[in-house]
């Protein structure tokens, strides 16, 4: 047979292997050989590349008040503080991806995040279970699949579905997550010229997880739309509106909305990264506007304006310097309290001694006010000027500001403007304390 024939034939086979399998992808490859010809049948949704990617965190946290362990943060998740005095004694996080891709350019990914010890300030020992404690047991956090290049929904769209937190993001010294979208949902993520674009709903129970529940669920829900990495010029911009609704509640509190623009840039000009955001939320979403969960909800007389900016500088070889400020407040009433106030200053500065030391001091100034009267309080209780200054020696592989993992010794002071001040962050006696630890930390 003549080397054209052979050609021939090969294409008449591909045709009615093509009309036969319908789905499949056929790829020839024919031989010049006389005679020769294979022609192999490809199946489009076969497994071309399977993995898995295992991930983590662990943040255990030795510390000493007087001789004792304490359950307090001193205000730290309300911006009061930021040292490193968190009260997790063991708390690790591990997150597990699937990731498969298919001949047809179909991808997936199945993503599981699973927690222990989050807010348990106990020191545990080996004499006997530890789910004795009901409290920071083990859970799984996050839990959901996504799937993207489809052809008939673009090669840059993808789809999901689950439990996660969605879009977190989270200031640097206080720790504090400011914006995500913690339930279970689903949502469709996209390019929009050339930028990131993408709506989601999610929906969280607010009795979730309580020992007993709720007579009549009041569900939570929230419309989330982003458009991320719009270029400025100086960096890119975030933009994130979110709308809430929560069920069985009065007119005036079953919903809310929210929204917020983010500015990813350098450290003011300098070399380094900075992220700064301006929030709004009114309702169900005054908290921070773009931070919604379990925790959301609030009537029509709640709302709040939220404004952080926080980054690194790097200003020599051997100094960075990490800094945040926050400034979160009503402008009618925030968590019931009318005109509630909180601001916080933070720096910490640190020296690379060698490629395995770093030395860090960190302070931070931060005030809290409102009207008289607000949660019950009055007199100096009414307004609160928090100081807190650390001194620590990171033990490290890698000296460099996040260089993990990494065996920290510290030593917190915090001070505040009065007694009662002082009792509302954990202090027991006097207008201060000294928090004496060691904070064991590491990613991967």
């Amino acid at each position: 047979m003549k080397k054209v024939s052979v050609i021939a034939a090969a294409v008449a086979t591909a045709l009615f292997a093509g009309q036969a399998l319908a789905e499949n992808e056929v790829a020839l490859d024919v031989t010049s050989g006389e005679g020769a010809m294979n022609v192999e049948v490809k199946n489009p949704t076969e497994v071309i590349a399977d993995g898995w990617e295992v991930h983590g965190y662990a943040s255990m946290n030795f510390r000493m008040v007087d001789g004792e362990t304490v359950d307090t943060e001193f205000g730290k998740p309300d911006y009061k503080t930021a040292g490193t005095h968190g009260k997790s004694t063991n708390q690790v996080e591990f997150s597990i991806k699937k990731h498969t891709e298919h001949q047809n350019g179909v991808w997936s990914n199945f993503n599981v995040r699973s927690e222990y010890g989050n807010g348990n300030s106990y020191a545990y020992t080996s004499s006997g279970s530890q789910k004795q404690n009901d409290e920071a047991q083990f859970e799984v956090k996050e839990t959901f699949v996504e799937i993207g290049g489809f052809d008939f929904l673009g090669q840059d769209t993808s789809i999901w579905g689950g439990q996660r937190f969605l879009n977190r993001a989270a200031g640097l010294l206080s720790g504090e997550f400011w914006k995500q979208s913690s339930g279970v949902g689903a949502g469709v993520q996209s390019k929009l010229a050339g930028n990131t674009a993408g709506f989601a709903i999610v929906v969280a129970d607010p009795d979730a997880g309580n020992a007993t529940h709720d007579a009549e669920r009041t569900t939570l829900t929230s419309y989330d739309f982003y458009y991320y990495g719009v270029d400025a010029g100086i960096g890119s911009l975030d933009f994130d509106f979110k709308y809430m609704e929560q069920a069985n509640k009065d007119s005036n509190a079953e919903d809310g909305f929210g929204a917020a623009i983010t500015l990813n840039s350098s450290y003011y000009g300098l070399d380094g990264w900075t992220q700064t955001a301006i929030a709004y939320g009114k309702g169900v979403a005054q908290n921070r506007g773009v931070n919604f969960g379990g925790w959301s909800g609030g009537d029509e007389n709640q709302e709040s304006i939220f404004f952080t900016s926080y980054g690194v500088l790097n200003i020599s070889e051997n100094w960075q310097m990490g800094s945040e400020m926050t400034y979160f407040a009503a402008l009618d009433e925030l968590f019931t309290a009318k005109d509630l106030k909180r601001y916080i200053v933070a720096v910490r500065p640190s020296y690379k001694v060698n490629d395995n030391l770093r030395l860090e001091m960190t302070g931070s100034y931060a005030h809290e006010e409102g009207a008289d009267g607000y949660w019950g309080r009055s007199g100096d209780a009414v307004e609160s000027d928090i100081l807190n200054l650390e001194v620590a020696a990171a033990f490290t592989v890698n000296a460099d500001y996040f260089g993990r993992p990494q065996i920290k010794p510290y030593v917190s002071y915090i001070s505040a403007d009065d007694e009662a001040s002082a009792s509302q962050i954990g202090i027991k006696d006097g207008k201060s304390e000294t928090v004496i630890g060691v904070h064991t930390e590491i990613w991967f």
